[in-house]
Order: C-alpha cells, then structure tokens, then sequence
C-alpha cells in the first residue's frame, strides 16, 4: 500500500510544486539527488571518483511534450559530455528517450540521440538509455536496436527491469545482439499481467537475468542494494571464475554507502547512479516506493543534522 502511494504520488504534478516549495523537503532529497544545477553534479562525481568508484550522470527529467525542451535535454546532456571530458572525470551518462522527444516523434529523439551518441564518441563516453515505464519498453528497445546500435554499437547500453514478464525474452535478445544491458529490479506501477505482483518473484527474475548476463552478457551492470542478491551475483561469478573486470555492481547515489565501500574494498568495479536537477520529485518518490523505510532513513539524516547544531 505504501509503495503505491508514492508512485501515485510520483505523478502528481500539483504536489510537486507544492514540496518543492518547502525547504525540508529539498534537504530531504539531496539525501538522493546531487542537486539542481550540473556544477552540483560534478562536485559530487569528484567526491565519488575520490572514493575509488565510477559514476553515471542523470539529468533529471522525463515525458517530453515540446520539441524545442528535448532539443534543450539533448545540448544539456552533450554539456554533461563535455564537462566530464574537460575535467577528467571517471564517469558516463544517462539518458531517457521521452526526454529527448520520444512521446512527441520517434525520429526527433532519434535525431537527439544521434547527436549525443556522436559527441560522446569523440570523447569514448558510454551512454546508457534508461528504461522507463512498460508502455515505453518496446519502443525503447526497437529505437536502440535499429537506430543507434547498429551505428555506435558499445558506446551505448540499454536497460532492463526485472519485475516485467517480458524481460527474459528481451535479456536473451540483447545477449544475442551483444548489448550492453543494465539489470534493475524496476520501479514503476505495472498491472499484475505485465509484471510479477510479489517481490519473492521480482527477486528470483533478477537472481536468473543476473546468472545468464554474468556468463553470457557484455560488461553488465548489476544495479541493486539487496544484499542478499549482490551475494548471490558474487558467488556466481566466483564458481564461474568470471572475473570482477567483466561486470560492473551500480548504486544509487546516497544509499547503502557502506555497501559501496565494502564492494570497492572486495576490488569490484562499482559504479554510482547520479542524478541531478530540477525534476527531482518524482524521482525521489520512486526511490521511496522503491524502500519506504528510505524515508525514516533521510527524515533521521536530517534530525540529526539539526540537532547537531542546536
């Protein structure tokens, strides 16, 4: 019941304005969220680069309906390109296609993408598509596959939510095509006939896309905080004897620090999810949904930051 509330709550623009208003709320999120501006997003990648791991930057936002805001959404992320290159940084980006235009015309985000994917060729920088909502999955994949793979082939990478029914098929096919594929749990409102109702189910989808990508998959990225299926990918690899350069564990910026050090100390490649801007609301609402106990945890960071100076 909890977790629906705040994805209902994700898309619920009314409220947003209205937290956004408040400034607990802000300091809240910035448990989460680098900040608003990409300055804020590149002083925290240095932070993370400090602490001997990678990073992949996200702009914020989504869901698109002018095509001169997701031309806006291409130059912003071609920026993040540069500052990255221009600065050193140990890092990538991360991109979603309703941002560049997708819910307006196919070929507008593929023109965006294009774009993108050239500049970041200069520079040898991954992109990674992020996946969105189920009614966007298909569409998703269809443009990385005919569109942009088969022009800037592993420069760009694609993910894929283990909660929906479909995700075996569509992991066998980018292992096939040689994709680079991001593994995550999903955090979307999905009916029960498009993605599995109980999280024991979710898990056992994951522990399986995790099996079949660490043996048979391209440099992927296994993007979670449960422990028990960090282990499980762990112990795998090892009787596999696939070695820790051949995949890469990714976590959210500001949660589960402690297991990210722990898994840079245990020499894996791990990489931090960061994201930044104005749109932080929904976002934050699914990481909430994702966790609720996530909001206990960023309600005490803040109680005791006030206390501290009080």
């Amino acid at each position: 019941m909890l977790r629906s509330g705040f994805l209902w709550l994700s898309e619920r623009r009314g409220v947003f304005n209205f937290i956004k208003r408040n400034g607990l709320a802000g300091r809240l999120a910035s448990r989460f969220v680098a900040g608003e501006g990409l300055g804020d997003a590149v002083e925290a990648t240095r932070t993370v680069n400090e602490r001997g791991m990678t990073v992949t930057l996200d702009h914020l936002g989504e869901s698109v309906t002018r095509a001169e805001d997701a031309r806006a959404a291409c130059d912003h992320a071609m920026a993040m390109l540069d500052w990255i290159h221009r600065d050193g940084l140990d890092g990538n980006i991360s991109v979603k296609l309703t941002q560049m235009g997708l819910d307006i015309d196919r070929q507008l985000a593929v023109d965006n993408m294009t774009r993108i994917l050239e500049r970041a060729g200069t520079y040898e920088t991954f992109v990674r598509i992020d996946m969105e909502a189920s009614n966007y999955v298909e569409r998703t994949l269809s443009v990385f596959a005919e569109d942009l793979r088969p022009t800037f082939g592993d420069l760009v990478g694609v993910v894929v939510q283990s909660m929906l029914r479909r995700s075996e098929r569509d992991i066998d096919d980018l292992i096939a095509m040689g994709a680079r594929v991001r593994l995550v749990k999903g955090a979307y409102a999905e009916p029960g006939e498009i993605a599995f109702p109980d999280k024991q189910d979710v898990d056992a989808a994951f522990a399986s896309a995790t099996e079949r990508l660490l043996e048979h998959g391209n440099y992927p990225a296994i993007a979670t905080h449960d422990g028990a299926l960090i282990d499980h990918a762990r112990r795998f690899a090892s009787a596999r004897g696939i070695p820790a350069d051949r995949y890469e564990f990714q976590l959210l910026y500001g949660v589960r620090r402690d297991l990210q050090a722990s898994l840079r100390e245990q020499g894996h490649h791990v990489r931090i999810y960061v994201p930044f801007g104005t749109e932080w609301y929904p976002y934050l609402m699914r990481r909430l949904a994702e966790r609720p106990a996530n909001l206990a945890f960023m309600v005490g960071s803040v109680a005791r930051e006030v206390f501290a100076r009080t």
